[in-house]
């Protein structure tokens, strides 16, 4: 089965990347159709193709005005361009959509159409993303909430589908990882980290506000932001620090190997890359309870408290952190989440299956 696995802007190529391994092994023929990724080296490629047929031109820096708007300019024509090869394939997966209105449209006919809504639980899912959950014969999700918020919306529950996000194991394996800084690496004592991409929905004030009570340990606050931190550094609490920066894969395997104890307290979520990557680690996880969030509770890999509610979330820090034993039992469900439902094998026989339900 010839399959082509759609990311035009290359939003997520650690998770591209595995998909497409995984189906690879599974038994399929697959190429990843995207754009050059601007941040680094991406992950590995594993017996599948790669054609970047997006975005040739990238004048500026990421994320740059200038950037932005030639990506815009060339979208267009760059799916088009992209039509009569996506006709070889049997099964067109799409990622992610650059301009939802124009995409759900512009994408090839004739075959077979699976959408991976990332984000389905996002409030501001527009009129082309619910054009896209309509022409797409299967909408995958990844929690069981993002397929009950899809349905009540309206969404065929026989094209909705429930296929996990996999731990991201590849980065326990990479070649030339970086060690820690040396101030970092000197620090002793236990660690909870927060990692990913800094907005406001992540509820950074609210883990600084919870922090305040916490009586040992380090707090690290890493990834790059996409919102002003400013007034948030100036009033952190003691033992906070800082590491406002987007890190290549190179850098993020001593993080996660350092830290006692992985705290994402998002306001809402799907999934969350951080997450899956403390899997891949087996670090035990300190979670709100939204989302898909509660999946990982399920699993036995985290512990969930309130969203928006810093006295429950510092005593559930202070309980973990002060408790080896407690962090531990977390850690051995994370791990076994990781071996299990959450392992990319699965997920690509999984998804498979659901391509060949589709194509006959």
């Amino acid at each position: 089965m010839r399959v082509h696995v759609l990311d035009p802007s290359a939003f997520t190529p650690p998770y591209d990347r595995a998909l497409c391994a995984a189906l690879t092994r599974a038994g399929a023929d697959v190429e990843l159709v995207t754009s050059r990724f601007a941040h680094g080296p991406p992950p590995p490629v594993e017996g599948y193709a790669v054609r970047e047929r997006f975005y040739r031109y990238t004048p500026g820096r990421p994320g740059s005005s200038a950037r932005r708007a030639t990506k815009l300019v060339q979208h267009v024509p760059d799916l088009l361009r992209y039509r009569p090869s996506g006709q070889a394939a049997d099964v067109v997966h799409v990622q992610w959509l650059t301009i939802p209105a124009l995409d759900a449209r512009l994408l090839p006919r004739g075959r077979a159409l699976v959408y991976t809504a990332h984000n389905a639980l996002r409030e501001d899912a527009g009129a082309g993303e619910r054009r896209m959950y309509r022409r797409a014969d299967a909408v995958v999700v990844h929690s069981v909430a993002a397929r009950e918020r899809l349905a009540a919306e309206g969404v065929d529950t026989q094209r909705l589908h429930v296929i996990a996000h996999g731990a991201f194991d590849y980065l326990t394996r990479l070649a030339g990882e970086r060690a820690l800084a040396g101030e970092l690496a000197a620090v002793r004592e236990p660690v909870a980290l927060c990692f990913g991409l800094l907005r406001p929905y992540k509820g950074i004030d609210v883990l600084l506000e919870a922090w305040r009570g916490v009586g040992a340990g380090e707090l690290w606050i890493v990834g790059a932001p996409r919102m002003d931190i400013e007034s948030l550094r100036a009033s952190s609490p003691p033992r906070v620090r800082w590491v406002p920066r987007f890190l290549p894969d190179p850098e993020l395997p001593a993080y996660f190997r350092r830290a006692d104890l992985v705290v994402l307290p998002h306001r809402r979520v799907d999934q969350s890359g951080a997450a899956f990557a403390a899997l891949a680690f087996g670090r035990p996880l300190l979670l709100t309870d939204v989302g898909g969030f509660r999946d990982l509770a399920n699993a036995g890999a985290a512990s969930l408290v309130p969203a928006d509610d810093p006295d429950a979330l510092r005593s559930e820090l202070i309980r973990l952190l002060e408790d080896p034993g407690a962090r531990e039992h977390l850690a051995e469900g994370a791990r076994a989440a990781a071996a299990g439902s959450y392992a990319w094998n699965a997920i690509g026989e999984e998804t498979l299956a659901l391509y060949r339900s589709l194509v006959g």
